[in-house]
């Protein structure tokens, strides 16, 4: 029985002793369009009379309350068990709704810090990170205007850039975009976003040529379909291969642009995939210590985030406002999320 009981201690020691030389932790991403997300305070520096109590969209603080606990749940049902160690935000109007969102509201339970843009955006809408300090600790951040070819185009949101360290002792470097919409036409608008992927690709390319296994993460609301110019052909984000290249982007919201009734946003009826996650090479390869979980992402695409479309048929994202009607929902677009899986060697 003795000769067991040692048998055992050393089965555990052994055990305990490989789970320490590589532990594996998860992390949980999220990129989410909250749909104008206003204090009712007004900024004579930007074009956001419309939030305003009394003006066109009657925003109150009750809604702008009732907002906030809607995003709240969000975040809270896409962790599941785990809140999301990073989550990516647009339409976000101010550090004071940040503020408001990760300290005054039932989110403030998950300890999140923020990271935000100042753009010179007419609305003063910007792009924001949140993160959690106990799975990832912030190095540096920066953020990027997009320069426009054609000098008429109005100003839209930077691009943020946050670089952090993870367990594997590894640099994360993580974009959050908001590339300019499509309002004035399709065609009309694209050469903007073809400006802003070329930044992108810019600050990419930077980024392989000094770091050896460089861990790339770019989210955000494209305004465009993954297989569009401005993403696949001057970003080059490509379908995820099975021998990637580490030096290469891919798109993992590509290889689903054919399937019916799938994306985060419909228009006229038609589901598009406008929010997306684009990766570097590394994480698709098989030596490297952060993976992709299956190599996928995912819509969050959960009942209470939907609601009937009488126009169209099928389900609609249930939106905050419907034009200038408050119908209480959440967002006109759907959160999309991925896991980095992450061995500590």
């Amino acid at each position: 029985m003795v000769n067991r009981y040692i048998a055992l201690s050393l089965f555990l020691i052994v055990y305990n002793g490989s789970l320490l030389g590589q532990r594996q932790d998860s992390l949980r991403i999220l990129f989410y369009n909250v749909e104008n997300l206003f204090d009712t305070k007004d900024d004579p520096l930007t074009q956001d009379d419309d939030f305003l109590p009394g003006k066109l969209m009657n925003w109150t603080h009750w809604k702008y309350r009732e907002k906030l606990k809607n995003i709240t749940r969000v975040i809270t049902a896409v962790g599941q068990m785990q809140s999301p160690a990073i989550v990516g935000l647009c339409e976000v109007e101010n550090d004071s709704v940040l503020y408001d969102l990760t300290r005054r509201s039932p989110l403030k339970a998950q300890q999140y810090h923020y990271i935000i843009t100042h753009s010179a955006d007419e609305r003063g809408m910007d792009v924001a990170l949140l993160y959690q300090r106990d799975h990832v600790r912030l190095l540096q951040t920066a953020e990027y205007p997009i320069r426009f070819g054609n000098k008429s185009t109005r100003h839209s949101r930077n691009i943020l850039h946050a670089t952090f360290l993870t367990l594997s002792h590894d640099t994360l470097d993580v974009f959050v975009a908001h590339f300019p919409s499509r309002r004035g036409g399709q065609h009309q608008t694209e050469p903007a976003r073809i400006d802003a992927a070329s930044l992108l690709r810019s600050k990419a390319d930077s980024l392989f040529s000094v770091r050896q296994h460089a861990h790339i993460i770019i989210m955000g609301d494209f305004n465009d379909h993954p297989d569009d110019k401005s993403l696949a052909r001057i970003l080059k984000a490509g379908i995820p291969a099975l021998h990637p290249s580490d030096k290469q982007l891919y798109n993992l919201f590509l290889p689903r642009i054919k399937e019916r009734n799938f994306g985060t946003y419909k228009f006229q009826g038609r589901w598009e995939i406008l929010d997306q996650f684009i990766i570097s090479g590394d994480f698709l390869s098989g030596e490297s210590t952060m993976k992709i979980r299956n190599k996928e992402a995912t819509v969050f695409r959960m009942p209470f985030l939907l609601q009937d479309d009488e126009k169209d048929g099928g389900k609609k994202p249930f939106r905050t406002n419907s034009g200038p009607r408050y119908v209480g929902g959440f967002s006109d677009h759907l959160p999309v999320y991925m896991d980095v899986i992450i061995n500590d060697q």
